[in-house]
């Protein structure tokens, strides 16, 4: 990067607060693309879940792959945080428009079966709990009546 080379970071790169925050911000960036796909019309679903393909595959999850590679078992450090949960629950969203995405990244793989295995995750991943599952059409169709969409 750029930025490394002329050391325009001034020592902030390793700040831990500003890699988890860069990390947590991608991963919410791949979240947006998901979040909007139901609410987009039907003819333009195919190929904006195409693109979110695409960009899991090309941008992001290589990305994290490659950061994982580099520092083992966590983004950040030696524990938890709250980057490694946004990036689980991106996998997890983009696992369900396409559920063998994670077939190129083994480093990813093992990442969200150690994540997934922490108890107060594990427990937030089963079913009934406060996680919601992805919006069906009456939702989408009551947001919209609800916003005027």
């Amino acid at each position: 990067m750029e930025e490394e080379r002329w050391n325009l970071f001034a020592g902030f790169w390793q700040l831990p607060a500003l890699r988890i925050d860069m990390y947590a911000d991608g991963a919410r960036d791949l979240m947006d693309l998901v979040i909007i796909l139901p609410f987009k019309p039907s003819a333009d679903k195919d190929s904006n879940l195409a693109m979110i393909n695409k960009k899991a595959k090309n941008r992001y999850f290589p990305a994290f792959e490659k950061v994982l590679i580099k520092h083992g078992g966590f983004l950040v450090g030696n524990q938890l945080s709250i980057a490694d949960l946004h990036v689980l629950e991106a996998i997890l969203m983009v696992e369900e428009l396409c559920p063998s995405i994670l077939s190129e990244f083994p480093q990813l793989q093992s990442f969200k079966s150690k994540i997934s295995k922490i108890p107060a995750v594990q427990k937030f991943l089963q079913p009934g709990s406060p996680r919601k599952p992805p919006p069906d059409d009456h939702y989408v169709q009551t947001a919209k009546e609800v916003l005027r969409y």
